[in-house]
């Protein structure tokens, strides 16, 4: 059944917003060729635009990548709150199964606080190394790495932290972290159970995996701009908020590839401050923008291609929409802004509907060496009055729409699927509807020879079979 809404509406103008903004927004996402999936803005309380991007709905639950960080850190708010925790503990104490022998002096005085604010000591990211130290205990092999500079002097985004900080609040809650925050959060809240992916033993990633609809995770932006207040509820003390979402310590990029002021603003408890405000950010563009100064919530998911779009978005909210708060505009220009995000589509793969013949070929190796189907499997395609029946032969099928997007589950989670003939070569673009990723597949009918190709490269596993399955049971590669 369709999930109540969470947060009541409003027009534009009637919480002091020009819709002429919000549509100048539009345009500047649209400029900088970022592919989005769904927009929502929150004004004083309610929602006053909302658009997903066709086949992206309202209904659909979307991977959040590392915006889950800033819910495990509310996750670790609740446990300090309920005097399970505080950001002084160390983790050999709360962790002491996962002490290796040769742990450096500096890991046996690594708190809560170093974990949560990612000043830990180390040069970089120590998810993959520590990972290749202990395949089967990420948290030994994390204690194990060598440091650059002594806890708490230097920032380095490391997604590491945020899953040791899951096991220490699962160990002292006594039960799983996505248990912990359905109880806690999204339960009083309204939100329906979330779906996490996790690693191989069943534990919730924690700094990733998340996946939640855009009013959910609107919802969480608004739950703290309020200071962890949720009607007559105060669901996270107010001072776990202000403290999660100051900055302890001056920021640095969380990629080599990264640019831009507002990922240079300070970092708080898994939190980015920002120019204005503060934000949570997860891979291919992720956002959940709190301004409390404006009392302002901007949503957005989508599917960023380069690393630098990241920032494009949190500019195009300082330079289109913040202009236009508290200069409403007329209810005409409501009208026209709501229209045009009822209408927002991705574009189709363009094309006829081929021959009405059954067609058999070959999977292929791509370019880059990534395929989201092995190599070699057999695809035969199947002529159907709306479209065709796709066969990965001894993996899964799917229907593909033509002119249409057509829905399948497969193994689990959904596929939309959407296709046409080029001359010669049929292609179909197959998205991952609750991810920001999907594959374009061409067959050459005059070759026999079939591409999968990823059009934004998932982080964890890159086989397609894993991501149709609830939930993706795997983690980082690390070769």
């Amino acid at each position: 059944m369709p999930q109540p809404a969470l947060l009541p509406r409003a027009a534009p103008s009637d919480a002091g917003v020009s819709a002429d903004a919000l549509g100048a927004l539009l345009d500047r996402l649209d400029e900088k060729g970022i592919e989005c999936h769904s927009l929502m803005v929150v004004r004083r309380g309610r929602v006053i635009a909302e658009g997903w991007w066709a086949p992206y709905a309202a209904d659909r639950p979307h991977l959040l990548y590392s915006l889950t960080k800033s819910f495990t850190a509310m996750g670790v708010g609740l446990a300090v709150a309920d005097g399970l925790l505080s950001v002084d503990d160390l983790v050999v104490d709360v962790l002491p199964d996962g002490i290796p022998d040769d742990i450096p002096a500096q890991a046996r005085r690594l708190t809560v606080h170093h974990l949560l604010s990612m000043t830990a000591g180390h040069a970089a990211d120590t998810l993959g190394p520590a990972w290749e130290l202990e395949p089967d205990d990420l948290v030994r092999g994390f204690l194990r790495m060598p440091f650059a500079a002594s806890e708490g002097t230097l920032h380095t985004y490391d997604n590491a932290t945020t899953f040791v900080l899951a096991r220490m609040v699962e160990r002292v809650a006594g039960r799983s972290l996505p248990e912990y925050l359905d109880e806690r959060l999204f339960a009083p809240m309204g939100i329906d159970p979330a779906e996490w992916d996790r690693v191989s033993s069943g534990a919730a990633f924690g700094f990733h995996g998340l996946h939640l609809t855009t009013e959910a995770v609107a919802s969480f932006g608004e739950l703290l701009r309020c200071g962890g207040r949720w009607g007559d509820a105060q669901l996270i003390p107010q001072e776990w908020v202000e403290l999660a979402t100051s900055s302890h310590v001056d920021s640095r990029h969380y990629s080599d590839d990264a640019d831009g002021a507002d990922y240079l603003a300070g970092y708080g408890y898994q939190i980015w401050r920002s120019r204005h405000g503060f934000h949570g950010s997860g891979a291919f563009g992720q956002h959940c923008i709190v301004v409390p100064s404006e009392e302002l919530v901007v949503v957005v998911t989508s599917a960023q291609r380069e690393v630098r779009q990241a920032q494009d978005v949190l500019d195009a909210v300082w330079d289109c929409l913040l202009p236009g708060l508290d200069h409403p505009g007329t209810a005409d220009e409501d009208a026209l802004l709501a229209e045009r995000l009822r209408r927002l589509a991705l574009p189709t793969v363009t094309g006829g509907p081929g021959p009405d013949r059954t067609l058999a070929a070959f999977v292929a190796m791509v370019d880059d060496g990534v395929t989201a189907i092995p190599e070699g499997t057999a695809v035969v395609i199947e002529r159907r009055d709306d479209g065709w029946h796709l066969d990965f032969t001894d993996l899964f099928a799917l229907d593909v729409g033509h002119e249409r997007w057509s829905e399948s589950a497969p193994l689990g989670r959904p596929v939309c699927a959407q296709g046409a003939w080029q001359g010669d070569v049929f292609v179909a673009d197959l998205r991952v509807i609750r991810s920001p990723h999907h594959v374009r597949l061409r067959v050459d009918a005059r070759t026999g020879v079939a591409t999968a190709s990823w059009v934004t490269v998932p982080l964890t596993s890159p086989l397609l079979e894993h991501h149709l399955r609830a939930p993706l049971m795997t983690r980082p590669d690390v070769a």
